[in-house]
């Protein structure tokens, strides 16, 4: 089973996503475009340099919020790690200093608003990523202020609606923990209605955010509107324009075992995704490589089909790899489920103790616990 990011949850209220108003008002836009589309297509050396040559004349606030946003995307490749933390705070507080100081430079100028809410995008999505919600929660506020902002100078920044929406929207459908926490922060209330609309208006007329919009709309169909469907045709869409991006496709595999317990298809995208990092054709090719055949792994095992998923265990254990986070505690856990569905308690029990000897202090998997489970219960044997 693969590690899942949620941390979105209920805290993407305050998420928005990092792109440039409509280029009638953007400054560059078409390069910056480039730099974008390659950090969602995780080309990010690729990124790296495109920013190079945009900035200037593109500015800075804009180039140091992407960088953030390049270092954020990176993350989602392993969410469970803190390799890369320090790395990006300091990118996100150069590019809210950035950003704060066009605003003081020019307090009537759109632009400079907006990416102001932009450097604070990817700091939300880390601090609740890393369950700092509250502060979230009071940086989100900042976000909101600074595109109404925006909004106020340029009503045409269309793509601005997107973080409006997000706000409305989840600001609405949150649960009741979070609206105390709003009502304590003195944000306004949301309106589900509104903010879909809202989100769908930046995602057609807005001149960069269509595949960020289509990603987080995802989130929203499967949660809340209950259209798995719509979900999956986004996610697909995402992949077709994207395929060097291993996330899209874990998320397909992820949302065919999740909401339509197709474990064929699951296991035919897990395997897809084998295939294109080893050809090299994704960004993070080992890191997607192990990720695919621990996915393929739990699926099979979850099919009754664990004689071909005992192989791609044994495989990821040779290698010990360091990433993605606790991979080999998981690889490991999973060996012993296996071992245990075709009749080796033998070998399932040396597994089990292994994942145990393995599993790291943070065990946000709870590996530890379905280790002990594994050593304690009878075997199920399919």
């Amino acid at each position: 089973m693969v590690q899942r990011v949620h941390a979105r949850g209920v805290g993407v209220l305050v998420m928005l996503a990092i792109a440039a108003p409509a280029r009638a008002a953007l400054t560059e836009g078409p390069r910056l475009a480039a730099v974008y589309d390659s950090i969602l297509a995780a080309r990010f050396s690729e990124a790296e340099q495109r920013l190079q040559q945009a900035c200037p004349p593109a500015p800075a606030a804009a180039c140091r919020a992407l960088a953030a946003v390049a270092i954020w995307w990176q993350i989602l490749s392993d969410p469970e790690s803190r390799a890369l933390d320090a790395r990006f705070e300091r990118a996100a507080s150069a590019a809210l200093a950035a950003a704060d100081d066009w605003t003081r430079r020019e307090p009537r100028r759109a632009e400079a608003w907006f990416y102001l809410a932009a450097s604070y995008a990817p700091l939300v999505q880390w601090r609740i990523l890393r369950g700092e919600r509250l502060a979230a929660a009071r940086e989100g506020k900042k976000i909101k202020d600074a595109l109404e902002r925006a909004l106020e100078r340029d009503p045409a920044l269309h793509d601005a609606y997107f973080g409006i929406g997000l706000y409305h929207y989840y600001a609405d459908v949150a649960p009741a923990a979070l609206k105390v926490v709003r009502w304590l922060l003195l944000l306004p209330g949301g309106d589900r209605v509104q903010g879909l609309r809202e989100i769908l208006q930046a995602r057609e007329r807005g001149e960069l955010l269509e595949s960020e919009a289509n990603y987080q709309l995802h989130w929203l169909y499967l949660w809340y509107e209950q259209k798995p469907d719509a979900a999956l045709a986004l996610l697909r869409g995402l992949d077709a324009r994207y395929p060097s991006n291993p996330i899209f496709l874990q998320r397909i595999a992820e949302v065919q075992h999740e909401y339509f317990h197709d474990h064929r298809a699951a296991a035919a995208s897990w395997e897809a995704l084998i295939d294109r990092a080893q050809r090299g054709a994704v960004g993070g090719a080992r890191l997607a490589e192990e990720r695919a055949r621990l996915g393929l792994a739990a699926e099979l095992v979850d099919a009754s089909q664990a004689e071909r998923a005992i192989p791609h265990l044994i495989a990821v254990v040779a290698i010990r790899p360091a990433a993605p986070y606790a991979a080999h505690a998981l690889a490991q856990l999973l060996l012993g489920e296996a071992y245990d569905r075709v009749g080796r308690r033998d070998l399932a029990v040396a597994a089990y103790q292994a994942a145990l000897a393995l599993v790291p202090d943070r065990d946000p998997g709870h590996l530890g616990a379905r280790a002990r489970a594994g050593l304690r219960r009878a075997p199920r044997v399919k």
